[in-house]
């Protein structure tokens, strides 16, 4: 891709972005095309429907939780690094209204855009989960394609306007029931002034 294509294709993307946060993954195109101050001809020659836009858009994203992921895996407690990257995918989702919905359809829609990655953030879940069930960290009933589930159910409360301020707390609340009751205790413990020495 020529410089100044490339220069154009991030313009949009930055615009998209912008406009998405704002509005929704329903933002109309032709919106996304005035705020970039180009024709919609112009933004359809780099995106040629809504889902190649938002998969554009959303794969970079994608690209770096799933990084994060494999960073977590090298470092810190399992259950540590399970938590850390099930909050920033919630707080993630929370960027762009809506995307929660698309990430779900595109999970079981092999023809869609967005499958490819969202098939691998799920699995980058899924080997945290791995790691703190193999170290007893976490809960042995529970799976990748729930750990999923779940980020995508508490971004659905963070989405909601009357819900948004019990977000944290029940994040707190699921996280908690990931692990199991050894690493919850020792949790628990860190965070009490009273404990250790």
């Amino acid at each position: 891709m020529r410089a100044d294509a490339r220069k154009n294709r991030d313009h949009l993307l930055a615009v998209a972005g912008t406009a998405i946060g704002e509005e929704g993954v329903e933002v109309s195109l032709r919106d996304v095309a005035r705020r970039a101050d180009v024709g919609l001809a112009t933004l359809l020659r780099h995106f040629p429907t809504r889902e190649a836009l938002l998969e554009a858009l959303l794969r970079t994203s994608f690209d770096e939780l799933t990084a994060k992921a494999g960073a977590l895996e090298a470092s810190g407690s399992p259950e540590g690094a399970l938590v850390s990257w099930l909050r920033d995918c919630v707080a993630w989702t929370t960027e762009y209204r809506g995307a929660i919905a698309l990430m779900a359809a595109a999970i079981e829609d092999t023809e869609s855009a967005l499958h490819a990655s969202c098939v691998t953030l799920r699995a980058a879940g899924a080997r945290l989960l791995a790691r703190a069930q193999a170290a007893g960290r976490a809960r042995s009933d529970i799976e990748g394609d729930d750990v999923f589930a779940l980020v995508m159910a508490l971004a659905w409360v963070g989405d909601q306007r009357s819900l948004a301020p019990r977000a944290d707390h029940l994040f707190d609340v699921v996280a908690g029931a990931i692990l199991t009751s050894a690493a919850r205790s020792d949790a628990e413990g860190e965070h009490d002034p009273g404990a250790g020495g």
